[in-house]
């Protein structure tokens, strides 16, 4: 009874990340939020493969990519970065990768990763990142089917 009302309750909560997120997506390649032009959230695409974590960038490592600041924890991580973009860029523009396979652009937590075949995947929270993971291989070809649609909306 206790997990149908967690999952009950995670639902709801990406159907209202819905609502609230995709109108601001429309025609975004990159996810940067609302009122911003900064890359998931400002963490460092980088530290995830190389630190094995998330790690918020500085304002004094930035490059711009794809209409996109991102920013680094080093100059190291932005040197990297801007010499291979596609390596350590999050799929889907980093948007929600359940959400993608779902036909929808969500917002993304940063601290809900994955590298899945030296890829970064990211997810709305850390609970929508356990029901991604439950089937992520399914998810993955999913999201890879919708992408190239809704990433060009």
């Amino acid at each position: 009874m206790m997990r149908n009302w967690k999952s009950l309750v995670n639902a709801a909560a990406l159907g209202m990340a819905l609502l609230v997120t995709a109108p601001a997506m429309a025609g975004q390649k990159i996810y940067t939020g609302w009122f911003s032009d900064v890359a998931i959230k400002g963490y460092d695409p980088v530290a995830y493969f190389t630190d094995g974590k998330p790690v918020e960038g500085k304002e004094a490592f930035e490059t711009q990519w794809e209409g996109a600041t991102w920013r680094f924890a080093s100059a190291e991580h932005r040197d990297l970065f801007a010499a291979n973009p596609e390596q350590y860029a999050p799929q889907y523009g980093g948007h929600c990768a359940f959400a993608v396979a779902k036909g929808n652009l969500v917002k993304i937590d940063p601290e809900a990763w994955t590298i899945v075949d030296g890829k970064l995947y990211l997810n709305y929270s850390l609970s929508v990142r356990d029901q991604w993971l439950a089937d992520r291989d399914g998810f993955i070809e999913q999201a890879d089917r919708q992408w190239p649609q809704i990433g060009q909306e």
